[in-house]
């Protein structure tokens, strides 16, 4: 019976075959998988292989002899079980859109789909369910997305722009814990800088927004993947925008991050296509996130001044105002 499991570390006597079974599924190792399930056939030849990384299943491939033998079913069963013993409860999977109807045999349902990629969820309606968590407005609205890692002048500058431009506007803010401030002080930081105005919804990006699961080149910030990237704005524009009847997008130029200045081209050649008006607008100068998190790792609270808005030096002063270094 073939052999099934699971490794943290790819022995170096497989990674050929490792590599070739990737490759013949159209695949390559992206190197940042927390665990590989692998199954080898009672000979020792490489039958199926599968990969978690977060809570994204991944690079799974099925050698052509071993189709139709329950492989795949046994690599995705292993790679869910080990999910939910590291606490992932709802895994995403990216495949390409003719398995389909593989995947969703194994309870996996779609999420967004582009002619060369099909993002799944282990969930059923998961983007309806996190539209309905969102306030709703009846009418045209705006859209910001930003990190916020954490609230500058700079976000503060963009989303007063694009509120005066829109009866209503979203500002959505990366879920995702990125080590620096805490997903949730994030949230309430730009819901105090923007508590003046009026047509402003603040809400949590959840899964669905630039989030690991659905971008992930942002966070490892190598080359962006332009086939995901073109996947997450599909979610974006085809299922997230019309729900909210989201009809403009605002951006900051971005000079200084490569992932972010790619992913604002595709938008501004992507959306249009789905109603979607982008207007990107000029940054101001000498401000950034980054800039305010190195001088709360030098000690220097009383520069952050000119470079946040109150609230946000509030809480800086308050969590760091000892020097304590940024986290």
């Amino acid at each position: 019976m073939p052999d099934l499991r699971i490794v943290t570390a790819l022995p170096q006597s497989l990674r050929p075959a490792y590599e070739a079974l990737l490759a013949s599924a159209g695949l390559r190792d992206e190197g940042d998988a927390d665990c590989t399930a692998l199954l080898s056939s009672d000979g020792g030849a490489l039958l199926a292989c599968g990969s978690v990384s977060g809570r994204v299943l991944k690079q799974i491939a099925v050698a052509p002899w071993a189709e139709g033998d329950g492989a795949c079913a046994r690599i995705i069963t292993a790679l869910l079980e080990e999910s939910a013993r590291r606490g992932a409860a709802h895994p995403f999977l990216y495949t390409k859109p003719k398995n389909a109807r593989l995947f969703r045999s194994l309870g996996f349902f779609p999420v967004a789909e582009t002619a060369d990629m099909l993002m799944m969820e282990h969930r059923r309606g998961g983007v309806e369910r996190y539209i309905a968590s969102l306030p709703a407005y009846d009418g045209e609205s705006g859209a910001v997305v930003c990190h916020a890692n954490p609230f500058t002048r700079g976000h503060r500058h963009l989303v007063e722009y694009a509120a005066a431009r829109c009866p209503h506007l979203y500002v959505f803010v990366l879920s995702e814990e990125t080590g620096d401030f805490p997903a949730a002080d994030r949230l309430e930081l730009v819901r105090r800088g923007t508590a003046d105005l009026p047509n402003v919804d603040v809400v949590p990006g959840g899964d669905y927004i630039i989030s690991r699961a659905t971008f992930p080149a942002y966070f490892l910030q190598g080359d962006p993947e332009q086939a995901r990237c073109d996947l997450e704005l599909t979610l974006f524009g085809k299922r997230i925008a019309p729900a909210l009847g989201i009809t403009r997008r605002f951006v900051g130029q971005e000079p200084y991050s490569p992932v972010t200045a790619r992913y604002n081209q595709r938008m501004q050649a992507l959306l249009p296509q789905w109603g979607i008006r982008v207007e990107e607008i000029p940054r101001l100068e000498g401000i950034s996130a980054s800039r305010v998190r190195q001088l709360l790792r030098q000690g220097r609270l009383a520069e952050l001044q000119p470079l946040v808005p109150e609230t946000t030096y509030a809480y800086c002063r308050d969590h760091f105002g000892t020097g304590a270094p940024c986290p």
